[in-house]
């Protein structure tokens, strides 16, 4: 007879974005993982969703962050320059400063290992200011020295977002199967990835036991749920 294997306690941040609720969504119908959500404000869970939503003002996250008593942080953090007010400090307030104070609070609490959401093209030198933050937000959480950090680089997320309609996102949504058949070999990396399939990854490199800093583009996404059996 196998063992069952304890369930993954992983503690959410970012649950209300595509990435988080996606995750919150097929939380539903497993039973190897316990989520614990922290957000700012209350949400309507699916239905059948098992799980523990922590509320908190993100100055008080490092509390919740505690509390969740988590073997795995997930950070799916993340705005956008509109929603920013097209002010730098305000996009990376939330981007680097809030992932990064979140990161820490997960290794003050025992935490060793964390999953984060970036973006394909994320570099410290990029002029551009979206990849740029991520890149440096990477390379500050690398220094960081949890046991295991996964960084995650999807290209265009595909799925549907609640309350944020993002006119131009969705009409790159619509023409993403033509965009993808032109991106080969170093370009593979942007092609446009479901929501869906990142958490299917974020699940399959949760249960992961190796130590170290694993960077995955897109074709490693897939490469960790298929190792996974997924």
């Amino acid at each position: 007879m196998s063992r069952q294997l304890a369930p993954k306690r992983i503690c959410l941040v970012g649950s209300t974005g595509l990435v988080g609720w996606t995750m919150i969504e097929q939380a539903v119908s497993r039973n190897d993982i316990r989520l614990v959500g922290i957000t700012r404000r209350e949400v309507k869970l699916p239905h059948g969703a098992r799980m523990e939503m922590l509320l908190a003002d993100p100055s008080g996250w490092a509390d919740a962050i505690a509390a969740a008593k988590a073997d795995v942080l997930v950070c799916a953090l993340g705005t956008t320059w509109n929603k920013a007010g097209k002010d730098e400090a305000a996009f990376r307030a939330v981007d680097h400063d809030l992932v990064l104070a979140c990161a820490r609070a997960a290794q003050a609490a025992g935490v060793d290992h964390m999953i984060v959401v970036s973006s394909a093209g994320a570099d410290p030198g990029s002029g551009n200011r979206y990849l740029r933050v991520k890149g440096e937000t990477e390379q500050e959480l690398s220094r960081l020295r949890f046991r295991r950090l996964d960084i995650l680089r999807p290209g265009l997320l595909r799925g549907r977002r609640e309350n944020d309609p993002r006119p131009v996102e969705r009409l790159a949504m619509l023409a993403s199967p033509l965009i993808d058949l032109f991106l080969w070999g170093k370009r593979r990396k942007y092609r446009s990835i479901r929501a869906h399939d990142v958490v299917r990854a974020v699940f399959a490199l949760a249960r992961e036991k190796a130590g170290g800093h694993f960077i995955h583009e897109r074709d490693a996404m897939f490469y960790a749920i298929r190792r996974a059996g997924g």
